[in-house]
Formats: C-alpha cells, sequence, structure tokens
C-alpha cells in the first residue's frame, strides 16, 4: 500500500496536495525538484509598472494572436493541447510556453483552466493539478486582466535536468522507471502587452515535473514553489 510523505524536509519548500503519493524515496528526491505551489508571477523580474498579470498557452516560439475562428466559424482552444511529445527537455520546453502565455482578451478563467488541465499526467497519484491551477488568477483579478487588455507570448532560451536529480538518477538509476517522472528546469521570457500601447518584457525560469513513460507521449506532473539549478 502507498503511504504519503511529506516532502517539506527535503530542502526546497515543497507543500505538496493531499492526493499527491509518492512511491518510494529515491521518487521523493525526484519529484521534490519539480513539486508544489508556484505562482503566476514567476521567479523573473517584473517589468516596471505593469498591470496585475498572470502566464498561460502553447509553442516553442511567440504566438501572441488572439484566437481565431475557421471558416466554419468554430473558435480554436484557448489554450491549445500538449503536442505528441516523447522528450522530458522538449515537453517541458512546450509546457513552459504554455503556462507563460496567454490572451485575457478572447480567454476566460473557466477556458484558461481548461485548458491547462489537458497537459496534465492522468495518473491521479502523481499528478499535483493545485500547483498548476494556482498559476492563475483568481476570477476577479483574471477580469481585471480581460478589462486591461492584457496579453502574453513567451519564449525558451533553454531547458537541461537539474544538477541534484541528475546526481539522484546517478545514484538510483533504476528509481526513474517507478513513474518515469523527470525534473526539468527551464528558462526563457514573456513579453507582455495591454491596453493603449503599454507593453513589457521579464525574464522566466521555472522548474517543472514531467511524466514520460516509454511509448507514450509526455503530459506535465508538477510546478515546483523555485527554480532547482
Amino acid at each position: 500500500m502507498m503511504r504519503k510523505r511529506s516532502l517539506d524536509a527535503i530542502g526546497i519548500g515543497w507543500r505538496p496536495s493531499r492526493r499527491l503519493l509518492v512511491v518510494i524515496g529515491a521518487l521523493a528526491v525526484l519529484l521534490v525538484l519539480a513539486g508544489a505551489v508556484a505562482w503566476w508571477t514567476g521567479n523573473g523580474k517584473h517589468a516596471g509598472d505593469t498591470p496585475p498579470k498572470p502566464a498561460p498557452s502553447v509553442s516553442d516560439s511567440p504566438t501572441g494572436a488572439s484566437p481565431t475562428r475557421s471558416a466554419a466559424g468554430d473558435r480554436t482552444p484557448a489554450v491549445p493541447g500538449p503536442s505528441p511529445i516523447s522528450d522530458p527537455l522538449a515537453f517541458a520546453r512546450a509546457s513552459a510556453v504554455m503556462l507563460w502565455t496567454f490572451d485575457a482578451r478572447t480567454t476566460s478563467h473557466a477556458e484558461q483552466l481548461a485548458g491547462m488541465r489537458a497537459w496534465m499526467t492522468p495518473e491521479s497519484a502523481y499528478a499535483d493539478w493545485d500547483s498548476v491551477q494556482s498559476q492563475v488568477p483568481d476570477p476577479v483579478l483574471w477580469s481585471r486582466l480581460k478589462d486591461n487588455g492584457q496579453h502574453a507570448t513567451a519564449t525558451v532560451s533553454e531547458a537541461h535536468f537539474p544538477s541534484a536529480f541528475k546526481q539522484a538518477l546517478t545514484d538510483d538509476p533504476a528509481a526513474i522507471t517507478q513513474a518515469y517522472i523527470y525534473a526539468v528546469t527551464v528558462r526563457g521570457k514573456t513579453q507582455l502587452a495591454w491596453t493603449g500601447g503599454g507593453s513589457g518584457a521579464e525574464d522566466r525560469q521555472i522548474t517543472l515535473a514531467v511524466q514520460c513513460r516509454p511509448g507514450t507521449d509526455c503530459r506535465l506532473v508538477a510546478i515546483a514553489p523555485r527554480v532547482a539549478p
């Protein structure tokens, strides 16, 4: 029988959701590098005098365009779903862009959450949805972002496995085969804009836990409360 374990003592201030289970001690070391609560504003410096802002959408390049309609009049997804990617570094890059890109002008709070949810692993024993959805402002703040016409695009400059994660794999290579969860730190930049021609930019970095089981597409597991080097 699997038992819950607190990860606070591991050393990076993880506050896991109650549903997050840890199978073995070695896996806990891997997960601690990339789980728990993170805030929409991220870890980079904020541009001066910018309105309150969040950050979610997809692709490894700027997307900023508003959702469009096809010839049939169908609206494209507010948050495009994950691409079929089996490499944890590539998937983490795409996930970071998804998390950092948003358009409050055309996307509702509920649509944003629904789109992000599609990126999550279906394995409830590992999925920490609380750490992901906590990035999105509450409905009241989201409405303020919409009033300001705020939107953002994102680019990724690099992604790597944190040193502690690599050391954990070196110490116990078989541990990864329990859940195939990888810690990945991603760095990039967000470009923000709002009504009246205002704009700003900020550097971003994030540590994610992504699950990439052999023969299946990767999915997002959790977001760390701080960046693992």
